[in-house]
């Protein structure tokens, strides 16, 4: 995944919206490797790698997430059509759109 994809979500990141959460985002991408993101009370800590333990794995292209994210994309459409692959806590990964508001 390109650093500034990365960087966006930095920039995009909701803390208020993710006030009591303690979750592990991982995104496994087809074209750049795996990260998580772990939110904790309000604060965000992006990785490279796997984590032991994540709350709801994702798994897709980066033009897939970009997709989401700027909101081209339905992430429920893109789950019924096998573009996104997600295991664990499924209604976890509808939260990213209110994490991380496009504006």
């Amino acid at each position: 995944m390109s650093l500034s994809t990365l960087d966006k979500l930095q920039s995009r990141f909701a803390p208020q919206s993710a006030q009591g959460m303690d979750d592990v985002f991982q995104f496994h991408f087809s074209d750049a490797g795996s990260h998580y993101l772990v939110i904790k009370d309000g604060t965000l800590d992006v990785q490279e790698g796997e984590h032991d333990d994540p709350s709801v794995s994702l798994s897709m292209s980066t033009d897939t997430l970009k997709g989401i994210m700027n909101g081209e994309v339905n992430g429920m459409t893109a789950f019924m059509t096998g573009q996104l692959k997600a295991t664990g806590n499924v209604m976890l990964a509808t939260k990213l759109t209110s994490l991380f508001p496009s504006g």
